[in-house]
């Protein structure tokens, strides 16, 4: 809507917005978007992430919506698989069959989109219609109104490692509410370099929403034939490297005009790498675009011109109107810049009413920029740019994306974040969190049953296994494991959990599901950020780290200590249930006695509402077997009417990407970055649609990843080599499919051969794709077909493995030799680089997306086709994991 249509309060009211300024037509805009959307139904109960993330029969297709009622999952889905084209809203419309050519089976239309000027006077009152496209930061708009907090969270993230300008303030004109998305942002990290005047540089990482940096805003008032986003897009691109991190209207996918995303303000940051030949500026950059005109968004505007070091004013022509607007702008601390067309426009009247806005505004005649068709682009761009770099040395505001929620809400703003059950559960997180001061201290003292304890309880029960499958152990030395171990569950069981545990249950059991959602997130931050990172290389450092030091054996050991997180709170739950079950099993307590057997239940939910659950610990390298059966058994009487199961897991060294991968794939949350997360092996669910699930031929897809259990110990490694080994016998032998994620063709550790060959020897063979990931050169074409073979017949360490299992392994060399493995069928993939360019301001590579896409739909294949095992229920995995 432009500024004729609505009505302003000016002088003191002119950041108060009354009701009657919308105009009617305005308020039915928002519903009839939602209704050619399909998401009218999403208004009264949100679009939830559960929701989103269910696999149905469109996961395995690579097609075009062909309605506006598919873009908003469209969207979800390749946003899901980080595509560069998420954003596109090109559709292919079926023509009738009788009117079709014969030659053509359907016919794609593109559009154009119109960015930052006014639409054309003949179509201002039409809406899309199933025949023409929707504007992508309509579609936007629309479904994060439909989603509930998390999904927001979720769409506002990915778009992040899109490197898409992110929604700041969502605007909702018809329940006249425009809403400040701090939440939503919460969880985005960066990490950037950060250069004090004085010492040595090192990489920063934080929360965006945290760090205060200088904030400059585009805004457009009236018409401009500049284009705001396109301006910023090449303020924000170095040299030749074009990056279009503002939707602007030469991306030729969509053309109509924008009919709720009006009053839209987007963020998008520059941060430094560390390298001159890339970086900007030296310091982080917070760049603002409003959509729409100043003149109808005026509340939005004032926000910009409180949390903005400098404003950049995009116009044609200085109206009267607009005058006196800017005018009550009087005594800000904001600077002011116009970027004129003159020729276009009024030309005098401009100058008249510049002349009085620069005493008005603290300008001066530099503030003002004219760009005509003449002007030389590039020069105009540096000139812009270096204005920002000036402002940015110089005293000014520096705001973070917390402050900026604090002026909205002076000014009326919502802010996503101050719901009562947010905020509750933020203050519970924080009563836990502010007693951490050095995570080893608090884990002996607040977490006391994961200590030396359970490590010789875990040793135990490993020797008793061992000595049950041993044949015909003595009856002697098996007694006294078992009074061994009891007595460690006995010392276990004389503890009471502590103040933080108990806050942590009552956290996880609150009534409210909402509550219960936010209290995790807060917890997973409020964990992360207790304790002050260490410094650490520029990126370019830690990405060829691995080549200068070279070898796989570099991986085994993470670069940082393991961090404090929720799983060690469940962690401490599941020990107080091992301890108790093993009492009652051995006649000690009576089942009446019990106090924590509802523990299960309540790791259940978190499992169902997508928090990863630890499978093997990472501090033990163990299963807790009861803990796990107990969890598998809640799920089967939760589940049992849609119980069958495919599991599917993923094994590699840390730092190979196969937690990233998985979580492009299916929409998860495993924790990425070597020796940055947790080292257990983590599962997480993922739900088949029920109209899919017969085709499929499963309800549930489980989801293991190895983490950091298998660091590529070489097979002379003893202990540790037959740990790691034992490890991925246990994983792959739970699995139907296995995905082994490699970084180089020689790096497949010889503990995961070990476990194909013992599984092969079993007669348990997991269908499986080795992935080989290019971590170095992000556009190294894949291999042909063709080119498998070669691949597979690499030198590989597989003799001293193989020997494990059967003395007669001396004759295999490369992987083509291992009887399992036939080069013919697709077992080989080569996903392309994650990045496109250089970190952190660098994109996942539209390669990368597309090839993880071509492996899930493979791997959904497989499964559906039957060449993995046959899916079994929650019982039957229960008895795999006991067995194994």
């Amino acid at each position: 809507m432009e500024g004729d249509d609505c009505e302003l309060q000016y002088g003191d009211g002119a950041n108060e917005v009354q009701d009657s300024d919308f105009p009617t037509v305005e308020r039915s805009r928002l519903q009839e978007m939602l209704l050619l959307l399909g998401l009218e139904t999403y208004q009264a109960q949100k679009l939830g992430l559960q929701d989103a993330l269910q696999i149905s029969s469109d996961s395995m297709k690579n097609w075009a919506p062909q309605a506006p009622r598919d873009l908003p999952w469209n969207f979800l889905r390749k946003l899901q698989a980080l595509s560069a084209e998420a954003r596109n809203t090109t559709m292919v419309l079926d023509a009738p069959v009788d009117a079709r050519p014969v030659e053509k089976e359907e016919e794609v239309i593109y559009w154009d989109t119109a960015d930052d000027v006014s639409a054309d006077i003949y179509s201002f009152s039409e809406l899309p219609t199933p025949d023409t496209p929707v504007h992508p930061l309509d579609l936007l708009c629309a479904l994060l109104l439909s989603s509930d907090s998390f999904l927001q969270q979720e769409i506002v993230l990915r778009m992040s490692l899109c490197q898409f300008a992110l929604p700041l303030v969502l605007p909702d004109s018809e329940n006249h509410c425009h809403t400040l998305l701090l939440w939503a942002m919460r969880g985005i990290v960066r990490t950037w370099w950060a250069q004090p005047p004085r010492g040595m540089g090192s990489l920063r990482e934080d929360s965006v929403v945290l760090p205060r940096a200088p904030a400059f805003a585009f805004v457009r008032m009236e018409v401009s034939s500049n284009s705001k986003s396109q301006l910023l897009n090449a303020v924000l691109s170095p040299g030749h490297r074009q990056r279009d991190c503002f939707w602007h209207r030469d991306l030729s996918l969509g053309t109509s005009s924008r009919e709720i995303a009006d009053g839209l303000v987007e963020i998008s940051w520059s941060l430094p790498s560390g390298r001159e030949d890339l970086d900007l500026f030296p310091e982080p950059v917070a760049f603002l675009n409003l959509r729409g005109d100043i003149g109808s968004h005026w509340l939005q505007f004032k926000l910009l011109t409180e949390v903005s070091s400098a404003v950049f004013i995009l116009t044609d022509n200085i109206s009267k109107k607009e005058y006196k607007l800017l005018s009550s702008m009087k005594g800000s601390a904001t600077k002011y810049y116009f970027i004129l067309s003159p020729y276009r426009g009024k030309r005098n009247s401009n100058l008249r009413f510049l002349n009085r806005l620069i005493p008005v505004l603290k300008m001066d005649h530099s503030h003002v920029l004219v760009k005509v068709s003449s002007t030389d682009g590039a020069r105009f761009v540096r000139r812009v740019r270096s204005i920002v770099a000036n402002v940015a040395r110089s005293p000014c505001r520096r705001v973070s994306v917390e402050d900026m929620a604090h002026a909205a809400r002076k000014l009326g703003l919502r802010v996503d974040e101050d719901s009562e059950e947010c905020q509750r559960a933020k203050d519970r997180m924080e009563r836990i969190t502010r007693n951490i001061k050095d995570s080893d201290a608090y884990r002996r003292e607040e977490l006391r049953l994961q200590g030396e304890l359970w490590r010789k309880a875990a040793r135990v029960e490993k020797e008793l296994c061992q000595v049950q499958w041993a044949g015909d152990p003595p009856d002697k030395h098996r007694a006294e494991l078992r009074r061994r171990l009891l007595e460690l569950r006995m010392q276990q069981s004389g503890y009471d959990p502590t103040g933080d545990v108990q806050e942590f249950i009552a956290g996880i059991s609150c009534p409210s599901l909402g509550e219960r959602q936010y209290f995790l997130r807060w917890m997973e931050w409020g964990l992360a950020w207790v304790a002050q990172p260490r410094p650490r290389q520029p990126p370019e450092t830690v990405l060829t780290l691995r080549l200068k030091q070279g070898g796989a054996g570099d991986l085994s050991e993470p670069l940082l200590p393991e961090p404090l997180g929720v799983e060690h709170f469940l962690r401490e739950m599941g020990q107080f249930y091992e301890a108790e079950s093993c009492l009652v099993e051995a006649g000690k307590l009576s089942a009446g006695q019990r106090r924590f057997a509802h523990f299960p239940g309540l790791a259940l939910e978190l499992l169902v509402r997508g928090l990863p659950l630890e499978l093997i610990d990472g501090s033990t390298w163990s299963t807790p077997l009861r803990w796990v059966t107990g969890l598998l058994k809640e799920l089967h009487m939760r589940l049992e009417r849609r119980s069958r199961l495919v599991v599917l897991s993923a094994l590699g060294v840390p730092g190979t990407g196969k937690s990233t991968l998985l979580n492009t794939m299916f929409g998860l949350r495993f924790a990425t970055g070597r020796g940055r997360g947790p080292r257990g092996a983590f599962m997480q669910l993922v739900t088949v649609a029920e109209s899919f699930s017969q085709d499929l031929g499963c309800d549930h897809i489980l989801v293991i990843d190895s983490g950091g259990l298998i660091g590529g110990a070489p097979a002379t490694a003893g202990e540790r080599f037959e740990l790691e080994a034992s490890l991925a016998t246990l994983i792959m032998g739970l699995s139907n499919v296995t995905v082994v994620s490699l970084a180089e063709t020689r790096d497949i550790p010889p503990a995961i051969v070990h476990a194909f060959l013992r599984l092969e020897k079993m007669g348990h063979m997991p269908n499986y794709q080795f992935v080989y990931q290019n971590l170095h050169d992000t556009f190294a074409p894949g291999p042909k077909p063709r080119e498998r073979r070669p691949l597979l017949e690499q030198p590989v360490d597989v003799s001293r493995a193989a020997s494990y299992v059967d003395r007669q392994g001396e004759g295999l060399r490369t992987l083509v030799d291992l009887p399992f493995c036939d080069p013919e069928k697709q077992h080989i993939w080569h996903v392309p680089g994650l990045w496109h360019g250089a970190l952190p301001m660098a994109p996942v590579s539209l390669g990368y997306s597309e090839a993880v896409f071509e492996l899930k739909r493979c791997l959904l294949e497989n499964i559906r086709n039957g060449l993995s095992d046959p899916s079994r229920n929650f019982q039957q995995l229960m008895e795999l994991v006991r067995l194994l």
